[in-house]
């Protein structure tokens, strides 16, 4: 999980003197002497380090502490006040050109996840934003990089332009001259990679940028490669200038290093992250939102906008109805769990969720929702729609067929009952008006 291990860290560190009446100068420095290594081992550049320290305690020891807040409370504000700045302190939108099509040329080192991203982001501007995407293939270079390109693009629904091994540069040009005759208004050119930085690649970024100018160049960075990623978005903008970066496998960075680190020593903003393998795992960045999550204060904001994202308001609507007339089925039971998969696993979730830091993640058995949907699954339709004719027979090959017991299969029934009998309070007016106000699954 993304800082899993710094935000242990930092909260560690910050919890020996949140509840504190007066905190003094040694405690301070015993605190920021626990910060600072909790930073140097996520990996965080060590001038940023000392930077962040440094500002951290200049802010604390000449702070008025609020009426609402102990000196503990105050130092916190602090800490995720600075780890917002450092990160960028807003959202670093995309921007879009004046001209009817707008170029995005994605950049990186060989496996840092451009073709998976670039599909990611043709995808996601597709769906927000209502555009209508083209894929360049300009890797001519890497085993399969078009075929690949081709898989993901139908996997999203966005056409795949290319042209063999040709030079690139023809390829961008003939992209956007068929972009321009078929009305697409955006052009995202999925670019060559290197296992490592050479002039030969960078001449040719340079040549492709020449012959068609994007409105954003983006880096594509590997997360997991911690403080080299700040070297190489270094180089990249030195050599092309490039307008964002794009961490990919932030979900399985628990250390931090590239997030904290690339605004501060590229002065780049970090535009989108990967949060999973799945075309749909792509996020904007929000550094106050990051940092938030970091200090185990939650993030509501991301996950309503995962929830409004995932789940269909006819959907909802259709849910209402059959909670209000008591017709709740197992069917339904299992599109509830479909529907919480979607934003993604539990421990996720709680990342989010304030206070939900303290919950062991290992509490919440996974495989325990995975077991009821495979149950579920091995009944017949009638069988979901009306359990009262599962008799011991028909237990028995329900449990066979999901590889459970007959106790977990009554087990699941026992839960669907439960949840039914909670559905009635939902059957009259003021029930309805309640329903209406719930954003989230059941």
């Amino acid at each position: 999980m993304a800082f899993e291990g710094l935000g242990e860290k930092l909260q560690g560190a910050l919890k020996k003197i949140t509840g504190r009446g007066k905190i003094g100068e040694a405690d301070l420095k015993a605190a920021m002497r626990e910060v600072r290594l909790a930073l140097l081992e996520a990996d965080v550049n060590f001038m940023v380090v000392k930077d962040f320290v440094k500002k951290v305690s200049d802010r604390a020891l000449g702070a008025e502490v609020q009426a609402s807040l102990t000196p503990g409370q105050q130092v916190i504000k602090i800490v995720n006040e600075e780890l917002t700045a450092l990160m960028g302190s807003s959202h670093a939108r995309l921007t879009f050109s004046s001209k009817p099509i707008t170029v995005y040329m994605l950049c990186g080192l060989q496996g840092a996840g451009k073709t998976t991203m670039a599909a990611k982001l043709a995808a996601l501007l597709k769906k927000q934003q209502s555009k209508r995407p083209l894929l360049v293939a300009c890797d001519i270079y890497r085993p399969a990089a078009i075929k690949q390109l081709q898989v993901v693009g139908e996997q999203v629904g966005v056409p795949v332009y290319e042209h063999g091994t040709q030079d690139p540069v023809l390829t961008a040009q003939e992209a956007y001259a068929l972009a321009q005759r078929n009305g697409y208004d955006v052009v995202i050119l999925d670019t060559a990679g290197r296992l490592q930085i050479d002039e030969e690649l960078m001449a040719e970024l340079e040549r492709i940028k020449a012959s068609v100018p994007p409105q954003e160049i983006l880096l594509v960075v590997d997360a997991m490669i911690g403080q080299e990623s700040v070297n190489v978005a270094k180089s990249f903008n030195d050599s092309l200038g490039i307008d964002g970066v794009i961490l990919t496998k932030l979900d399985s960075d628990t250390r931090g290093g590239a997030a904290l680190s690339i605004k501060a020593i590229t002065g780049k903003p970090i535009k989108y992250a990967g949060t999973g393998e799945k075309l749909t795992d792509i996020e904007a960045f929000h550094p106050e939102r990051m940092a938030s999550r970091i200090l185990g204060m939650g993030d509501m904001l991301t996950l309503i906008e995962r929830a409004q994202q995932n789940f269909d308001e006819k959907q909802a609507q259709e849910m209402e109805e059959k909670l209000r007339k008591q017709s709740f089925t197992l069917e339904d039971f299992l599109d509830q769990f479909e529907q919480i998969k979607k934003m993604g696993s539990m421990a996720e979730m709680l990342a989010m969720i304030p206070g939900g830091n303290k919950i062991n993640p290992e509490d919440i058995d996974e495989k325990e929702m995975a077991r009821m949907e495979a149950i579920i699954r091995s009944m017949t339709p009638k069988e979901r729609r009306n359990p009262d004719i599962l008799a011991a027979s028909r237990k028995r090959r329900i449990a066979k067929g999901s590889g459970t017991s007959v106790q977990q299969v009554n087990q699941l029934l026992k839960q669907y009952d439960m949840i039914k009998q909670l559905m009635k309070q939902f059957g009259g007016k003021g029930g309805r008006r309640r329903l209406r106000g719930l954003k989230l699954p059941l």
